[in-house]
């Protein structure tokens, strides 16, 4: 009987990864068996559309299982704790299962309760969230009915998921409320703990100058440290004690890694993350252990884009692995994301561990624009979704597009 991998989550990275070994090796050399708590696989992209009326809460759901290949193991269980030792997964029902090879793909989960007022009084009455998906939804009726006053999105504290996805919020919600016909009534405010709009120069300045030219106010370095509200508003206070007031507060809460992590020694960081190697995604401790996705502690995004360039190395190391061959440390942190800006535009920005967002083109000297705001990058953006569930997940490579960032095409930039 073959090797035996176990997948940690069937989001994202975990589906990819369970795909993709599958279509690499027959079901007699490799068991697969993938283990999450439901049955309900959402396409998180979207949730930044549905607060808005771009999309609705049911065509973002999938069956998990449905979306693996014949031949994959899938079971249906809370994961109390990971033995690293003794290479048994223990489920919190009862039960347990044992790996050769272990992926940890369980995401990254919001922490709302970690910050002081944030689960109180006002929420789903003045204090939202849109990155669960009954968050968007309650977000979405707060904002048919919101009349004026001060909104302000608020990112906690990083890591989070998608760190554009916040700004995309701000972007987004300016067009709303022009279209409303509400805009000159309502204080736009972004509010991040960086220190500019975005973590690399050339891109901050790109984004900070929308929020300036839509009017959006930039409120840097402010970490979230308590929520005050009741029914009609309240503020926001960081832990310098400065004040951001609002009538209505979209904030992004903190996020940590799986709460399983915590209670298996050896496995994660302090905020629950699996702290494995940039490049070659393998645990150093447990060479047996590999994390993939928004679960890996590693220092780039927490994006989908990112799980799919992993994937390719990911896959290629664990066959080096029981290969007993050297592993693969070609992973360079590549990210790609579609940052929309409204009225059916969005940017583009590529980049890696070593190269900040940079203009030009993708993937090559032609392509669609980067780090400039074009309808070609907008009908990028809508067609991901389509590439999301036929392409990616499947475990299909995109023609043209591999895990090393491309360098052709960019231009760099003096800040």
């Amino acid at each position: 009987m073959g090797k035996h991998i176990v997948i940690l989550g069937a989001g994202t990275a975990g589906t990819m990864t369970a795909n993709r070994l599958r279509r690499a090796y027959d079901e007699r050399d490799l068991r697969i068996t993938v283990v999450d708590q439901d049955d309900i696989h959402v396409y998180q992209p979207g949730l930044l559309f549905v607060p808005f009326g771009l999309a609705e809460p049911h065509g973002l759901l999938r069956s998990r299982p449905r979306q693996l290949h014949g031949g994959i193991d899938y079971r249906r269980c809370r994961i109390d704790r990971v033995d690293l030792e003794k290479h048994v997964v223990h489920f919190a029902v009862g039960g347990w299962v044992t790996y050769d090879v272990l992926v940890v793909a369980t995401g990254a989960r919001l922490l709302p309760d970690e910050t002081e007022g944030l689960t109180g009084p006002g929420r789903g009455e003045s204090v939202f969230t849109f990155y669960d998906l009954p968050g968007a939804v309650d977000l979405r009726y707060a904002l048919e009915r919101f009349e004026g006053g001060r909104v302000v999105i608020d990112v906690a504290d990083l890591p989070v998921k998608c760190p554009v996805a916040p700004l995309e919020f701000a972007f987004l919600a300016d067009w709303y409320l022009q279209r409303r016909g509400i805009r000159d009534k309502v204080q736009l405010t972004y509010a991040t703990p960086l220190d500019a709009a975005f973590t690399k120069p050339a891109a901050a300045r790109e984004l900070g100058g929308l929020l300036e030219r839509k009017g959006i106010e930039l409120v840097t370095e402010f970490t979230l440290g308590s929520v005050h509200a009741d029914g009609s508003g309240g503020r926001l206070v960081s832990y310098d004690d400065r004040e951001v007031p609002f009538d209505l507060a979209v904030v992004v809460p903190l996020h940590g890694g799986g709460g399983y992590v915590d209670r298996s020694p050896g496995l994660g960081d302090e905020l629950g993350f699996v702290p494995v190697d940039p490049h070659t995604l393998q645990l150093p401790d447990h060479p047996d252990v590999f994390a993939i996705g928004d679960a890996a502690g590693l220092p780039a995004s927490k994006a989908g884009s990112v799980a799919h360039f992993e994937g390719e190395v990911l896959v290629r190391n664990i066959g080096r692995f029981l290969a007993g061959q050297p592993l693969d440390a070609s992973f360079d942190g590549h990210t790609n994301c579609f940052v929309e800006t409204g009225f059916h535009k969005a940017l583009l920005i590529d980049f890696n561990y070593g190269t900040e967002p940079l203009p030009g083109h993708f993937p090559g000297s032609v392509g669609l624009p980067l780090l400039k705001e074009s309808h070609a990058n907008h009908l990028g953006k809508l067609a991901f979704e389509w590439l999301y569930w036929h392409t990616l997940l499947p475990g299909r490579e995109m023609p043209g597009v591999g895990s090393a960032m491309p360098e052709q095409g960019k231009h760099p930039v003096h800040v």
